[in-house]
């Protein structure tokens, strides 16, 4: 019972790395100036290490000594999250363009007229061959900590659910077992919650005082501490591996003896690997219920990874409440509808026909509840020269209202005018005033020739205007949790059709070889083809040296409907 406390544990560490890595992966995206095809195949690519290994650590799972062998691949796992928050260590501090001259830098994103390409203005200056070397380094660290990842993670969950199963008594095994399964479906709620917690504080919050961030968490520059959770993380996977040194290679069975068939099963079979393959594939129920759940793990890696994103362009909400709303509500709605599931089945009894009826049921109302999101968002706000154009409106005068201002390119600091226009910088509105506030951020721009209100130069506030979505929050949020409870209702059922249509002695290889279609077929290109289909949908990029970094602004209701 101890041992499957520290697995419960253990493993419920193992998933708040790999799944806190996708509640941050906005804030990694803006920081590094990622694209989301870039971030996505980050999220993805500890499955690489993971398939590579997982037939291979299958076959040898009782020659070695298993509690140790786990200890040794749980400390891989903690290394490789403390790696992921390295670049973090390795590079300066995160910078944005400001309009008060700060600490680190003296140049402003005011509208400075008459001096052209003045040094006051900003410029390229982060273009060095060393800040493209040191972003290069910073997604290398970041892919092997992937890769590592998966490769440690390989052994803990098969090894010590069978180091379980040959010792518990026959009569506590199951409970065993869904104490581990529960676990492992808490793990990536708690994951969000975690991000949602870390990222409320600002990233360099260990390298400048409280006093010099200017920034609030609502500010499109925003960016919290991302590397705070791969700490806290890796410090509770390395914490949980200490008992496994000292557990026995063998422990007296619990009463209640039975020969481990099991085992025997997966010994006889390895030898004639590929017959057994390929009796499998060729059957057609197997095949067909293995392919559905790839299409739906495909969405759910999709969506696990980006709808964090989603939610925070389409709602205007901050990177910290969409990871509130995702591990609070989304991830338990599937786990209810897991467990939901399996009561029905176990009630009814159900024959194989009935099971794949139920399947198509749970589908077939998700797709219902599911289709309204398509219309629930709103357009994009209106942005001056990106989403909006007021040349139609006003004639030559908008065009020409901040020409005198030499506007770097580049400058991104979303203002929102008096008349509710948004413009991508103070320097863009034609602002040349700036008020502080007490303590040192932003109240207001005023004098900005573009914004014209009633005839007088407007004034704006700091941030962006935001979409104006909210009303709409609310029935999303509910409709989305409704079709993942529906969804999730069949992932019971469509393991008992696999494990009922295929010969009792394939059982073990035929969940193996299910498994790894699904991470080839679904976990690993799930994200990518997210990502890139995320990033169609951009109408305005971040230049970092003449190369696409992350995205502005998006189309939201392109990247709504893709």
């Amino acid at each position: 019972q101890f041992f499957v406390f520290c697995h419960g544990l253990l493993q419920l560490s193992q998933l708040l790395v790999s799944g806190y890595l996708k509640s941050s992966i906005s804030t990694i995206e803006r920081r590094y100036g990622l694209s989301s095809q870039t971030s996505g195949l980050l999220a993805s690519f500890n499955e690489v290490g993971n398939t590579l290994l997982i037939v291979f650590i299958s076959y040898f799972g009782s020659r070695v000594h298993r509690p140790r062998f786990i200890g040794c691949s749980a400390i891989l796992v903690s290394l490789a999250a403390f790696l992921m928050a390295l670049p973090h260590f390795i590079t300066g501090p995160y910078e944005y363009d400001q309009s008060v001259a700060s600490v680190f830098s003296n140049t402003t994103d005011l509208c400075q007229p008459g001096v052209p390409g003045s040094p006051g203005n900003l410029s390229d200056a982060g273009c060095t061959p060393h800040a493209v070397r040191e972003n290069q380094e910073v997604l290398l660290i970041m892919f092997i900590a992937q890769v590592l990842l998966g490769i440690g993670g390989v052994p803990i969950q098969p090894f010590g659910i069978s180091y379980i199963d040959d010792f518990a008594s026959e009569r506590n095994s199951p409970l065993y077992l869904g104490i581990l399964f529960s676990v492992t479906v808490i793990g990536p709620g708690v994951a969000f919650m975690l991000g949602s917690a870390m990222l409320r504080f600002y990233v360099d919050v260990d390298k400048i005082t409280g006093d010099e961030v200017q920034l609030t968490n609502k500010d499109p520059r925003w960016v919290g501490a991302w590397w705070l959770g791969f700490l806290v993380a890796a410090s509770l996977v390395a914490l949980s591996v200490v008992p496994y040194f000292f557990f026995p290679r063998e422990m007296p069975k619990e009463v209640g003896e039975v020969l481990p068939i099991a085992l025997l099963a997966l010994h006889t079979h390895t030898f004639h690997f590929p017959h057994v393959l390929l009796r499998n594939l060729r059957h057609p129920v197997y095949l067909l219920v293995v392919l559905a759940q790839v299409n739906l793990s495909a969405m759910v890696a999709g969506l696990a990874t980006f709808m964090g994103k989603f939610l925070e362009r389409q709602f205007s909400l901050t990177a910290s409440l969409a990871n509130m709303i995702i591990g609070a509500v989304n991830i338990p709605g599937a786990m209810v509808g897991i467990v939901v599931g399996g009561a029905i089945l176990k009630r009814f009894q159900m024959s194989l026909r009935q099971c794949s009826a139920m399947c198509v049921l749970g589908m077939f109302l998700c797709l219902l509840v599911a289709f309204p999101l398509l219309f629930l968002g709103c357009p994009t706000q209106k942005v001056a020269g990106v989403t909006y154009s007021e040349s139609s409106e006003f004639g030559h005068h908008a065009l020409e209202c901040n020409l005198q201002c030499n506007c770097p390119e580049k400058a991104y600091n979303p203002i929102c005018g008096s008349n509710a226009i948004e413009y991508i910088s103070p320097c863009s509105a034609g602002c040349r005033v700036v008020n502080i506030n007490a303590d040192n951020s932003v109240l207001n721009y005023t004098n900005c020739s573009c914004i014209s209100d009633n005839g007088l130069a407007g004034f704006a506030k700091p941030g962006t205007c935001g979409t104006d979505c909210s009303h709409l929050f609310l029935p999303f949020v509910v409709l989305s949790c409704l079709a993942g409870i529906l969804a999730s209702t069949s992932h019971t059922p469509s393991f008992m059709l696999i494990l009922r249509s295929i010969q009792p002695e394939d059982k073990s290889l035929a969940v193996g070889i299910q498994f790894m279609l699904l991470r080839v077929l679904a976990w690993m290109p799930g994200p990518v083809l997210y990502g890139s289909a995320i990033d169609t949908t951009c109408i305005l990029w971040e230049k970092k040296c003449d190369r696409k970094a992350a995205c502005r602004y998006y189309d939201n209701n392109l990247f709504r409907q893709r």
